[in-house]
This record gives structure tokens, C-alpha cells and sequence, in this order.
């Protein structure tokens, strides 16, 4: 949006949510500690919640210094000054009037939708409705958008009767992660890697979210979704994409989502006769995670359940770049620890020079990016094993390691949250990090095509137990390729 004009007001839908609390209301206020808020922008937060102004700024001050470590006086006072809050409901064109009423005059008004995308269109529609939409305001909605692609169609075309493409923002937290978009600065802005990016030098690809946690209270959604509507489909492949993409022209938003569509359209599809050699389903059952006891998904369900709480599969991508190179993706709830990584797995030498000695040692090179807990870049390379050796000589592989906190160490450096970076890009009309209305309707599409196949294929959730990597499926899976996962 080239020569976008700065928000002036942000209002926030969901304002007493668990998103708005405990991500946005601090992402916020880190902005305006770091001098990224102009004086006049103005946050309005709305629920249906029945509570005062101050009861609302009393629960906002409380998260915001739980997530930030301690507030700062004089900032907190400028950002308090800036809260406003209403009690309305956004979905009907009363609520959107009174919600009008405390927003006021405003040039360029920012609507994030915190709440649930079964709300969305009717929000959208008392927003036009009340005449609080316009020509210059931006709206931001959180991905996954729909539970399928008929759904997510019928959400986006309502959106779109109100708003223009170039003014909706779909957000997807893990591209506003330092390490997501360091990926794009270490493909594109170094000579190493971008030759060696393709089927030539890269065995396979491995993508993982794990989680410890367990669906708690969140099943009514999660029963509608599972793993593989709610993270392979949501987060998992834009991080495929960014991994797999041709290198853009430039960092302009179409040219950046052009090439992640092209990737997307180049995937695979499943068919039933897919299913089962190439991906597992799991949910799981009692088990010990970090050493307390936890229940199974259906015992906090309170009744069995057919969804996936586990999945693992491969993806191939059908184009020049990647033909052969599988891509192994794998998320879980209640699995031993929570880890974001992506693995790119180089090939092996052509040939050993340093004989039977050194034949154990030889490793083929890996790169290995952590996304979370921690945002470190790893590369794994072979040296000599330092000292005298008899019969040849003997090789150990040793970590390159980059970590962004250590390396931009400082008196103020900390590791920021990433709605900071794509809140900061909606204020100012950049959506290159953001997902385009077809990005999110061709990833339906392809995974739409593997819940179709496992239906056909009468697949089921296999058990596993809260605390392990999943089902035993899922090293077989990888492993039926002389591969294994990177754990």
C-alpha cells in the first residue's frame, strides 16, 4: 500500500479475550515504549463483557506487566491515556453505532478482529452497516480463517463486500517471529545458500511445531479443527512456503505472496491411496508430561472424539527446484517438549576421501532453525577431530550457531513479541507479511484433499501417550526412507 497512511485509531474486537490480554494490549505497549506510536493514535477495546473503563484498564495494566516484566511509570501512563473501552456487540449494527459513537472522527481506523472467525462476516457487515467501515480503514483477522474451504470462502467474500483486498490484513503471528523472517535475509541476502537451495544438495526437509500443552477447555474448537486445520494448515505452511519459494523480485507485498501461491499450487495432492503410506493421524491418551501427570484428550473431552490431535506427513512439492525432496511435517499437543524448528538436511559427500577410519564420523551437513522457545540458526559442519590419531584421520561434526539475542546482545535488548512487527506493519499499510486472500483458499484446497483421503481411506487417530513423539506411525513414516526426525 504505497504512500499509506499512518492508523490513527486501533479498535480491537475481543479486547477482554486471552489473545488481546496476554499478546496484543503488550505488543502495544512495547510499541509505545519503543517510540513506534504517534501521540494521536487511540486504542478502543470492545467485548460484550459488562465492565467499567477502570475495571478494564485495572485487568489490562495486570497483563500487561505479567507479559512485559514491570512497566515503566511514564510509559504506562501515556499508553493508559490512549485506552478507551465499550461494551457492545460488534455483530449487531446497534453495537456498531455505539462502538462509532467512541471512536469518533477518524482518517484511517484499524479494526482487529480478536475473536472467533465465526464472527467475522457478521461483524463486517454491522461495521458497514453503521458507516464506521470506510475507503481508508484497515481490518486484521486472525488465521486459521474457516475450518475448510467453502467456509473460508464464504468469510472472505463477506469480508470482501466491505473491505478491499489491499485493506485486509489475515495475520499470521509466526511471520512477525525475528527467526521467520531472518529465514527470507538468509536465503536472499547471503551467496551460501541460495545455490545450494534445491534438489541437488538437499536430501529432505523437516518442519516442527510440538506442544506440551493439551487442548483443555479449547476442544468445542479444537473438535471442529484438530492439528491439521489448526497448525499444519495455519502456521506450518507458511513456513513451508518461505522455506520452498522462488527468490521474489523485491520485498513488495504481491511479489513475496506471489511466489509462496506458486509453491502452494505446486503441492502434491493426497489421494486415499496416500493416506496411509505418507501421513499419520494420533490424539493422546494419559501420560506424564514434564513429570505431572496429565489426561487424555477424551477423558478432558468427557466423550471419544475422531479428531487428530497429532499429525505427521509428507509433502512434495512437483517443480523444478524440489522434485524428489520430501518435506516432513509434524505437529502435536502433549508432546515432550515445545519446539518450533525447521531442519534442512543436506546430502552426503559423493565420496569419502579419509578412509574406514573416519567412515562412522562422516555426517552430511544440516541447518538447523529454531523458532521457538528459543530463535537460534544452526549449522552443522565437519571438521577435524583436533589431536594425533593412528590409521587416518578423524572427523567430528561441529555447530556454526547463531543466536539473535546473543548476537545483538545489548543494555536493551530483548526478544520481542511478534505482533509487534505486524501490528506495526498494518499502522503503516505494509502487508507483506501477511496472507493473501487466495494464499489462505489454495492451502484449504491441498489440505482439504488430505482430509478427504483419510476419510476415504477410513483412517483413524492412532494413540499415543501424552509425553511421547506420537504414534509409532510417525517414526515409520520417516523412517521406511532411511531417514529419521531431528530430536
Amino acid at each position: 500500500m504505497a504512500g499509506a497512511a499512518l492508523v490513527d485509531v486501533i479498535v480491537l474486537f475481543g479486547g477482554t479475550g486471552d489473545l488481546a490480554q496476554r499478546m496484543l494490549f503488550p505488543a502495544l505497549y512495547f510499541l509505545d515504549a519503543d517510540g513506534f506510536l504517534t501521540p494521536d493514535i487511540r486504542i478502543v477495546a470492545t467485548a460484550r463483557a459488562d465492565v467499567s473503563r477502570a475495571d478494564f484498564i485495572a485487568r489490562t495494566k495486570d497483563s500487561v506487566a505479567l507479559r512485559v516484566g514491570g512497566l515503566a511509570d511514564e510509559v504506562w501512563a501515556r499508553f493508559e491515556a490512549r485506552l478507551d473501552y465499550v461494551v457492545a456487540d460488534a455483530t449487531t449494527v446497534e453495537g456498531a453505532e455505539k462502538l462509532k459513537l467512541a471512536v469518533g472522527v477518524a482518517a484511517t481506523p484499524m479494526f482487529y478482529l480478536a475473536v472467533s472467525p465465526s464472527l467475522y462476516s457478521r461483524i463486517c457487515s454491522s461495521l458497514q452497516a453503521s458507516g464506521l467501515a470506510s475507503a481508508t480503514s484497515r481490518i486484521v483477522m486472525e488465521k486459521p480463517i474457516g475450518h475448510d474451504l467453502q467456509s473460508s470462502r464464504a468469510i472472505n467474500q463477506a469480508v470482501g463486500e466491505v473491505f478491499t483486498e489491499d485493506r485486509v490484513f489475515r495475520i499470521d503471528h509466526y511471520l512477525g517471529k525475528e527467526t521467520v523472517q531472518n529465514l527470507i535475509a538468509l536465503r536472499f541476502a547471503n551467496t551460501l545458500f541460495e545455490p545450494l537451495w534445491n534438489n541437488l544438495t538437499i536430501d529432505h526437509v523437516q518442519i516442527t511445531v510440538a506442544e506440551t500443552e493439551g487442548v483443555g477447555d479449547r476442544w468445542p474448537y479444537y473438535d471442529e479443527h484438530g492439528a491439521l486445520r489448526d497448525m499444519l494448515q495455519n502456521h506450518m505452511l507458511q513456513l513451508l512456503c518461505l522455506v520452498a519459494m522462488e527468490p521474489p523480485s523485491d520485498m513488495e507485498p504481491d511479489s513475496v505472496r506471489n511466489e509462496k501461491v506458486k509453491v502452494l499450487r505446486s503441492l502434491r495432492p493426497f489421494t486415499r491411496a496416500d493416506a496411509a503410506p505418507n501421513s499419520v493421524r494420533g490424539q493422546y491418551t494419559p501420560g506424564v508430561v514434564a513429570g505431572a501427570a496429565v489426561k487424555g484428550y477424551e477423558e478432558e473431552r468427557g466423550q471419544p472424539s475422531g479428531i487428530d490431535t497429532f499429525v505427521a506427513l509428507r509433502a512434495d512439492i512437483d517443480n523444478w527446484r524440489w522434485a524428489g525432496v520430501p518435506f516432513y511435517l509434524r505437529t502435536g499437543k502433549r508432546l515432550p517438549e515445545r519446539r518450533t524448528q525447521i531442519v534442512i538436511q543436506f546430502k552426503g559427500v559423493p565420496h569419502s576421501i579419509f578412509g574406514e577410519s573416519a567412515k562412522n564420523d562422516l555426517v552430511a551437513n544440516r541447518l538447523v532453525i529454531d523458532l521457538q522457545p528459543d530463535e537460534d540458526i544452526e549449522l552443522l559442519l565437519m571438521n577435524k577431530s583436533p589431536g594425533l590419531s593412528q590409521g587416518g584421520m578423524r572427523l567430528q561434526s561441529l555447530p556454526l550457531s547463531l543466536s539473535l539475542l546473543k548476537a545483538f546482545a545489548g543494555p536493551n535488548a530483548r526478544r520481542h513479541i511478534a505482533y509487534e512487527r505486524l501490528l506495526l506493519d498494518v499502522i503503516h499499510g505494509v502487508s507483506t507479511l501477511f496472507v493473501r486472500r487466495d494464499e489462505v483458499e489454495e492451502a484449504w484446497t491441498w489440505v482439504d484433499g488430505i482430509s478427504q483421503a483419510w476419510t476415504d481411506a477410513a483412517m483413524a487417530p492412532k494413540p499415543y501417550a501424552a509425553g511421547s513423539w506420537g504414534p509409532a506411525g510417525a517414526f515409520a513414516l520417516i523412517e521406511r526412507t532411511e531417514r529419521a526426525w531431528h530430536d
